[in-house]
């Protein structure tokens, strides 16, 4: 056999070349001693050599048997192909997490496209310039972050593809039966194995997914040339930290405070508000104590929280859904400021301004709300709301529900959460992850209470109804693969969950198990037709009562989907509508209706009569959405326009 050629930047000194001996397997001869058999490696020129050599150009030279040098770097290419390997799940992970974000980038993408359509359509021709410019405008950031994310991704992708190439290069040498080939590929591979399993790659996300828009219809004629902006941050958890003595400790009973201040991918500080942040204090039997995020607008945000006893917990910081740095932290409550180092909270210090700004808005929303005092009589009791993130605050309020226990149920849609409140107004909690996985909300817009206490909520961009525990918990969902777009739910009394999918024209009658029991309604202007349907209501006859939104009317239907009667036309008096939204039963079997055109609420007997309006003068409605009564008689309706909900009076 012909020996093999030494590599190109081996070195003129040597002595040896790699040559299978005649009748000798893989052992290996010496170049300049023919028939002589390299049993020892020269540790100083790293060849193999035999005993000849050692008398000649290598004598002194250290030397240690061929064979443990070649198990040597054996053992040593083996470790270097599994410390490539074990980045491998490391990098899959960062490829689906980057996978993940792309879609729910181009989710929101698509989502928000929609919104600025639907709002771009009700504006006259003047509106058309400034709607092309918000839809380049989305275009451009989307495809600047999504152009970062497909970078990152490409990256992530070439790096497994390279290591799984230089794996694959490795694997007659790992087999061990061949001593040639293990040094040759050692020379050959094992460095750049080694620069692969160092090289550092960019596993944490260096974009994120949040696409938000913000669309102010108040003052439209003065502000019509800047309206509308496409809402996002350059915020990353990786990269966001957290401080404050709130962060380790805090007393029982008593504020503390931790500050959020987010950076891009580079540690650069964001300068704007707006990211998604959350924050949850966890209690050892798993309960979650009550705290309040507070956005500065300008990158910073104070979350401050008080727990009600003491022992130790644990603090989770998330910024879009990712752990900031260091979160989950380890928060000690002690029982009085002597059993700690006194704490610095941010109403003490420079910062306080700031904060007292954030937390203490003109009218509480989290106080007891007082009777609204208005300069002419009206039947508004109490407004709660306005527009942000925070309990209390609203980002386009949809459905509205209430429960014989005395609560309020606001399905948040923009805030992906539903909120509730006692008959009086008091917060009481609030639940929702935003999402698209089971258990979580991306566009909630209807929501109902069952009998048996659970709370039922349609998820318009999820395609399906959730169905949650009265604390919450999330318990199964429904109509999933079957509904288009389901807007408003409700409940009969034989405990069917009624949907109206907005989408489909169409609507469903589950079981709570999800069992589909019927369905009725296509897309039309007939008497079984719809077009836009909003929201359901039942009355004491079992029967269904839908409104039509853009056939500008009501319709009432039986358990079994036969037409009734309907009532209502298009135009602005008393019985007409523009575009009905909310409704609800009495116990007289009156129809209460949300005119969201016209932003009224009337009120019609059972046969579709008119009747009379709550008088909403002094604080005008601006696009009313839900509408519900309470268990103490008075009307709830969504403000949707005005970021608030409202009660009042009704006389029954």
């Amino acid at each position: 056999m012909e020996a093999q050629q030494a590599s190109p930047d081996s070195s003129s000194e040597e002595c040896t070349v790699l040559e299978a001996l005649p009748g000798k397997g893989t052992a290996l001869i010496c170049s300049q001693h023919k028939g002589k058999v390299s049993v020892l490696y020269c540790l100083s020129c790293e060849n193999s050599v035999c005993e000849d050599c050692m008398n000649g150009e290598h004598a002194g030279h250290p030397t240690d048997s061929l064979e443990n040098i070649v198990d040597q770097q054996l053992a040593a290419l083996q470790d270097r192909v599994d410390s490539a390997q074990n980045r491998l799940p490391q990098i899959r992970e960062a490829v689906q997490s980057l996978r993940d974000i792309l879609q729910q980038l181009s989710s929101q993408r698509s989502s928000i496209e929609e919104d600025i359509h639907s709002s771009f359509s009700e504006l006259h021709k003047t509106l058309d310039t400034r709607k092309s410019v918000l839809l380049m405008e989305l275009e451009v950031t989307s495809g600047l972050k999504q152009k970062v994310l497909q970078g990152q991704l490409d990256t992530l992708l070439q790096e497994e593809a390279a290591i799984n190439y230089n794996c694959s290069q490795t694997g007659e040498a790992l087999d061990g039966e061949n001593k040639a080939v293990i040094l040759q590929t050692h020379k050959d591979v094992g460095e750049r194995l080694s620069d692969l399993a160092s090289q550092g790659l960019p596993l944490q996300p260096e974009e994120n997914d949040q696409l938000d828009l913000m669309m102010e219809i108040e003052g439209l004629r003065k502000s019509i040339h800047n309206l509308g902006t496409i809402v996002t941050t350059n915020a990353v958890a990786s990269q966001t930290e957290a401080s404050g003595e709130g962060l380790e400790q805090c007393v029982v009973g008593q504020p503390a405070t931790v500050i959020i201040t987010t950076r891009d991918k580079s540690g650069g500080l964001c300068k704007t508000g707006n990211a998604i942040i959350s924050a949850e204090v966890c209690t050892p039997d798993g309960s979650v104590a009550d705290g309040e995020i507070v956005d500065h607008k300008n990158g910073t945000y104070e979350f401050q929280y008080t727990v009600k006893k003491e022992g130790n917990f644990s603090l989770a910081l998330r910024l879009y859904d990712q752990h900031i740095k260091g979160s989950p932290f380890q928060l000690k409550v002690t029982s009085s400021p002597d059993d700690s180092p006194p704490t610095t909270t941010a109403a003490n210090s420079p910062g306080s301004r700031s904060r007292q700004k954030g937390v203490r808005r003109g009218g509480s929303l989290l106080g007891t709300p007082k009777k609204r005092v208005n300069p002419i009589e009206d039947d508004l009791i109490f407004r709660i709301g306005t527009k942000g993130r925070n309990k209390g605050e609203f980002t386009n309020l949809q459905g509205v529900a209430a429960c014989s226990e005395g609560k309020i149920l606001i399905a948040d849609s923009n805030n992906q959460c539903v909120q509730i409140f006692s008959n009086t107004g008091e917060f009481q909690s609030r639940f929702g992850v935003r999402g698209r996985l089971p258990g979580q909300l991306q566009r909630p817009t209807g929501v109902a209470v069952h009998p048996n206490g659970d709370i039922i909520i349609a998820d318009y961009d999820n395609k399906w109804v959730s169905i949650f525990s009265s604390e919450g918990k999330y318990k199964a969902k429904l109509g999933s693969g079957r509904l288009m777009g389901p807007k408003g739910v409700s409940v009969d009394q034989n405990g069917h969950v009624i949907v109206v999918d907005n989408k489909a024209c169409t609507v469903f009658i589950f079981q709570p198990s999800g069992k589909l029991v019927t369905k009725f309604g296509s897309r039309g202007n007939g008497d079984r037709q719809f077009a836009g349907p909003h929201f359901a209501a039942v009355n004491n006859n079992n029967e269904i009562i839908i409104t039509d939104f853009h056939n500008h009317s009501v319709k009432v239907f039986n358990a079994d989907g036969e037409f009734l009667l309907k009532f209502g036309s298009n135009g602005e008096g008393n019985g007409q509508f523009n575009a009905p939204t909310g409704v609800a039963v009495d116990v007289n079997g009156n129809i209460i209706v949300a005119d969201w055109g016209n932003s009224r609420i009337q009120v019609f007997d059972g046969s579709g009569s008119f009747l009379s309006y709550i008088n909403t003068a002094a604080d005008p409605l601006y696009g009313p959405q839900g509408l519900a009564l309470t268990s103490d008689g008075h009307v709830v309706v969504a403000d949707s326009g005005n970021h608030c909900f409202k009660v009042y009076r009704y006389l029954q």
